[in-house]
């Protein structure tokens, strides 16, 4: 009988058990709302990326809906064949009027958006300075790179500074950040960094993955929040998060654009994303663009449970932004944390090591505009409960 070649993974799995840190996936039974059912149990739900409540918007539904009657299910081809639909360049065209940008090209998704870019700019004989916190679509599309990365310590100027001042003036460089770090919720210093790439010559990076459609006016960005236009040569955002749909996109030149749509990879080896899919992304730039009071929405919920949770003691770390993580320490006690509150009715993701610092294990809340001021201070009174229980407050 043939041996079983991945026989090791059992272990991998008892490992983790043994640790606590072994998870099963929560099975949404329904939309995803502000409070949802998942494997069968109504929770405040604080684990989605749906900042702005547009994933049910209805606005974004009857605009896929009426797209997919007209355009059909697929798009049947990659973009560089026959995958090209007049809904595609029309939400390009948007998205960069919108980012005021000459152009943009939509991903599949925002980690293919950022390990497409990065590893389509640059080759072996360049180098990445990169924050060590920077989301694993960057440090993935930098090792696709073959270019050399120098990591700096989290918004650490001096230390990018140091690395840049040691690197040969006329080498090719990337200068990469996330702008709202995904695991803590703190902003990326852009404004610093933007200096370094001017005084160095770098080609400068943003990831605005966490800040699209949360920062800036309308929800344009940390480039936007922090003026930085005309000053950051590669802007990735989202489409999954607070715009309520799906894919990624790069905003640049039209030069860089181009440039992408004949190297980078997930363009040219991946079907390009439904009809009803882009017509509902253009459906929620038409939101951010006209009902910004959604935004301020979002903004006053995460001011009220930010403090809740101040007031009650917890360890909230260095957030700036709707993800505020609630910091247990241990990974084991984090994942106690995220399962003692499920069972009181709320849904907070646990997070450990290799994600975070083995002690900096924590569950992760965000905070969205659906939520209203009862969800949310049941929310609070269930992390008193718990957390008090756990010896965390």
């Amino acid at each position: 009988m043939r041996q079983d070649p991945l026989a090791y993974l059992a272990t991998e799995l008892d490992n983790l058990r043994r640790q606590g840190l072994y998870r099963s996936l929560r099975i949404l039974e329904g939309k995803q709302e502000a409070t949802s059912r998942f494997d069968g149990k109504q929770v405040v739900n604080l684990s989605s990326n749906n900042y702005l409540g547009l994933a049910t918007h209805p606005r974004l539904i009857d605009a896929m809906v009426k797209a997919t009657l007209e355009f059909g299910a697929g798009s049947g081809a990659v973009r560089t064949i026959a995958g090209t639909m007049t809904i595609h360049m029309e939400l390009e065209r948007r998205l960069a009027a919108f980012k005021r940008t000459e152009a943009v090209v939509v991903f599949q998704s925002g980690f293919t958006a950022n390990a497409g870019t990065v590893s389509a700019l640059l080759n072996k004989d360049d180098v990445i300075i990169s924050d060590e916190l920077n989301h694993a679509s960057i440090i993935d599309g930098c090792r696709l790179s073959k270019a050399p990365i120098k990591v700096f310590p989290h918004k650490d100027m001096d230390a990018a500074r140091k690395i840049l001042k040691d690197l040969p003036a006329g080498q090719r460089k990337l200068l990469i950040t996330d702008g709202v770090f995904s695991m803590d919720g703190d902003l990326g210093p852009l404004p610093a960094l933007c200096d370094l790439a001017d005084e160095f010559g770098c080609i400068m990076m943003v990831d605005d993955a966490h800040a699209s459609g949360v920062f800036g006016k309308n929800g344009r960005g940390t480039v936007d929040h922090f003026n930085m236009h005309g000053r950051v040569d590669v802007q990735v955002g989202t489409l999954s998060k607070a715009l309520g749909s799906l894919g990624g996109y790069v905003a640049g030149t039209k030069t860089f654009i181009e440039f992408l749509y004949h190297r980078a990879r997930p363009f040219l080896f991946s079907t390009s994303h439904p009809p009803g899919v882009a017509a509902a992304c253009i459906a929620a730039v038409d939101i951010l663009e006209n009902e910004p009071g959604i935004i301020d929405t979002l903004w006053e919920n995460t001011r009220f449970f930010k403090k809740g949770l101040a007031d009650l003691g917890f360890n909230t770390g260095i957030s700036e932004s709707p993800i505020t993580p609630v910091i247990a320490g241990e990974g084991a006690l984090a994942m106690k944390l995220s399962d003692r509150l499920f069972q009181e009715g709320v849904f907070a993701s646990g997070i450990a090591f290799p994600t975070v610092a083995r002690d900096k294990a924590r569950v992760r809340t965000i905070v969205t505009a659906a939520h209203t001021r009862q969800e949310l201070q049941y929310a609070l009174d269930v992390f008193k409960k718990v957390g008090q229980e756990l010896g965390l407050i």
